[in-house]
């Protein structure tokens, strides 16, 4: 069976990595441009890209996957199956119907709920105890696709967005190579999405790491933990933007009525400030152009009081 393989992400790499492994027949591997990063602006290629040259594998990158450039060449390569993870474009109806058999999706969430593009940081910002992975046979409304299998994990406390896409993306490899087996074998059953139950996930943007001192310590704790790395947890002190990359709730903190983002305690431990239920301590963080610091060394450069309250400019 003929695959063609779209993708771009580290999450997606390690999909790709374990369907070379187990012998699958790739055509090519389909991904996004090389871009620019970094202060010398630097062109760079994506984790997939990476990983299909290690393969050894055929590699496309489309500007835009639904150009008629692109469908031409796709049909060119004459595929049994589509098989799509973390890609990063979205694939019209033509496209998705140019296989012979149909194209499928590995995605990061149980199905219905987090439909989009940031399950992940998603189901740790809302506080959900489990998350999962879910493969669909693809329509060209996003993630509304027939379930074909999914498989359900436990969130920790202590997870973020980062270690629970190094627990989901091995997960979503080994689905993927099961269900590909089965659809091989004609040995798969779909089942319709529960409408009821839909749930969004959409891209996270800047704003959406603004922390509300006014929330619970846990709404907060799971802001922290589900936007490492983009946009990040910030509030603001003395006008300044100020970055948080590590908290904790304090023990024995329940009940107490301060006014929400108050410093209470400034200690090499960590800063201690006020939620509208329970207290948070910061243990790491960042002030605007400098690096990321732990409380201890924060507190020694940087002029941070009892009293002082953290919140919007």
């Amino acid at each position: 069976m003929k695959i063609i393989f779209f993708g771009s992400s580290q999450f997606a790499a390690v999909s790709l990595k374990a369907l070379a492994s187990c012998r699958q027949e790739i055509s090519c591997v389909v991904t996004q441009p090389d871009r620019a990063k970094g202060r010398g602006l630097h062109f760079e290629s994506t984790p997939v890209k990476s990983t299909a040259e290690q393969c050894k594998l055929e590699v496309l990158q489309f500007k835009d996957i639904n150009s008629l450039e692109s469908a031409t060449i796709l049909k060119e390569k004459d595929a049994d199956l589509f098989v799509v993870v973390s890609f990063g474009q979205i694939l019209s109806g033509e496209i998705l119907s140019i296989p012979k058999i149909f194209s499928i999706n590995a995605h990061a969430s149980i199905l219905p709920s987090y439909r989009g593009a940031a399950p992940i940081n998603w189901a740790i910002i809302k506080g959900e105890a489990k998350t999962g992975i879910t493969i669909i046979k693809m329509v060209e409304k996003m993630d509304a696709g027939s379930i074909i299998a999914k498989e359900e994990l436990a969130i920790d406390a202590e997870d973020t967005n980062i270690t629970l896409e190094n627990k989901l993306s091995p997960l979503a490899a080994g689905l993927l190579v099961k269900c590909i087996k089965n659809i091989e074998k004609k040995e798969i059953k779909l089942s319709e999405q529960d409408l009821s139950k839909v749930s969004f996930a959409p891209k996270l943007k800047k704003e959406d790491g603004l922390i509300n001192w006014g929330k619970p310590a846990v709404v907060i704790s799971n802001l922290v933990r589900g936007t490492i790395g983009w946009p990040g947890a910030f509030t603001y002190h003395n006008g300044k933007a100020l970055k948080i990359y590590k908290i904790r709730i304090k023990e024995g903190s329940a009940g107490l009525n301060i006014q929400p983002g108050k410093i209470l305690e400034v200690a090499r431990e960590g800063i201690v400030v006020a939620a509208a239920e329970d207290q948070i301590i910061i243990e790491e963080l960042q002030i605007e152009g400098k690096r990321v610091m732990k409380a201890e060394e924060f507190i020694s450069g940087h002029k941070i009081s009892v009293g002082d309250r953290l919140g919007k400019k």
